[in-house]
């Protein structure tokens, strides 16, 4: 650790007076694995905590993964025990559906923040170090990634409503177990932490054999991260200025869209793919790089669940009726994650939503309203009766049923930037 870094008691009320200028928060909860990491955390936030006053929360999430699991969660509460801190375990199954480590990580943070909720905390506090900051930057360059790849993990996220601190970022692993054997605190090496078979231990090893140094790694990070927040102001600004809401569709002008450096295209365009598909991921980089090149030059596509359209100088984005055609949900819940539907007094009575389809091919009623495009109108919502068709709002077929997108441009604008 370099002469001017500040110790892990420093660094951590630092941190954490950066996220609460005023007042201490009531209740804080941690994430503590049982490796050196997390155990330290809780050891520095139950010094903090003490003296301020501040109820501290700890949980253990079992990923039912690792025989060795159950025993180091009850080395966490043993250890939380002696700091007089109350300790629970959340236990998650795999489904055995898509990549084991992003669906534990996804789940990992789901369980956190449902725990959050329920106890009232303030936040969540994670164990990440600078050492796991440069880890993720190398890793993330062998895989090619731009800049939001390269860009350091934040100090401050927030999941699922509820926000997530790393109040050890400036910190490196090795003066948190110097901060434990002082303490006499043990801790749970992991054994995957050793097996090469796992993307980030070759990278650790890598960082060693090379002799990299993770403060100037972090560093980097940072400044990627500056980087990524400029580009993102930017993206907002295009965005802020030309996107609109249209019967469940987003627009803008070509011309808007066209003018912009690639790099903002590309942002642009992955963020309201993501947004109107109500996805949690980002659509891979060379499809949609080329769905931006073809937009540019009046050509759309499908990606994401979206189709993309060109039509009169406006790029419209809606949701591709693959992609919803097996979605089904009773009329009062919000369909698709985004369509409210409400039944009006004397209407047919429906008893389940499903996508429109087909029948937005033959012919429609001439209501005297616009309507979407008719791939627009196969995947929006429709009102059905076992296999009657009820109604279909947006079609103008049927009557006494209305629905309305859950959300607004303002919501999708502010979902645009990270941090």
């Amino acid at each position: 650790m370099a002469a001017a870094d500040p110790g892990p008691k420093e660094a951590f009320a630092t941190a954490l007076a950066r996220a609460f200028p005023g007042a201490a928060p009531e209740a804080l909860g941690l994430a503590v694995s049982g490796g050196s990491d997390s155990m330290a955390l809780m050891a520095l936030a139950a010094d903090w905590a003490s003296a301020r006053g501040t109820r501290l929360e700890a949980v253990t999430v079992d990923h039912g993964l690792r025989p060795e699991a159950a025993d180091e969660a009850r080395m966490v509460a043993n250890a939380a025990r002696a700091l007089g801190l109350p300790h629970r375990v959340l236990v998650w199954q795999w489904d055995r559906k898509g990549n084991l480590q992003d669906a534990a990580r996804r789940a990992r943070f789901s369980l956190l923040a449902g725990w959050a909720v329920r106890e009232g905390l303030a936040a969540v506090l994670l164990g990440h170090t600078r050492n796991d900051q440069a880890e993720t930057l190398l890793m993330r360059l062998a895989r090619g990634s731009g800049v939001d790849g390269l860009a350091a993990m934040a100090e401050e996220r927030v999941a699922d409503g509820v926000r997530f601190l790393r109040p050890l970022l400036d910190v490196e692993r090795y003066a948190l177990r110097q901060e434990l054997n002082a303490r006499g605190q043990a801790w749970a090496d992991d054994p995957t932490n050793d097996d090469p078979a796992f993307d980030r231990v070759r990278t650790r090893r890598a960082l060693a054999a090379l002799g990299l140094d993770d403060a100037r790694l972090a560093e980097t990070a940072a400044r990627m991260a500056d980087a990524r927040a400029a580009l993102e102001e930017m993206t907002r600004h295009v965005a802020a200025s030309s996107l609109a809401l249209d019967r469940g569709d987003l627009t803008l002008p070509q011309e808007a869209f066209a003018t912009q450096p690639a790099e903002i295209r590309h942002r642009l365009l992955a963020h309201l793919l993501r947004w109107r598909a109500h996805s949690p991921y980002r659509p891979r980089y060379r499809p949609l790089r080329a769905l931006a090149e073809g937009l540019v030059r009046g050509r759309g596509g499908t990606l994401h669940g979206c189709f993309v359209s060109v039509r009169r100088g406006t790029i419209r984005i809606a949701r591709e009726y693959a992609a919803v055609a097996a979605l089904e949900s009773p009329p009062d819940a919000l369909w698709d994650g985004f369509w409210q539907l409400e039944r009006t007094e004397g209407a047919a009575r429906a008893d389940t939503v499903r996508a429109l389809g087909q029948r937005a091919l033959g012919p429609l009623p001439d209501t005297g309203h616009a309507r979407p495009p008719r791939e627009s109108l196969m995947a929006s919502p429709a009102l059905w009766h076992g296999d009657r068709l009820v109604a279909a709002p947006l079609a103008g077929l049927g009557e006494g049923w209305t629905c309305q997108p859950a959300f607004t441009v303002d919501d999708c604008l502010a979902t645009l930037l990270s941090h």
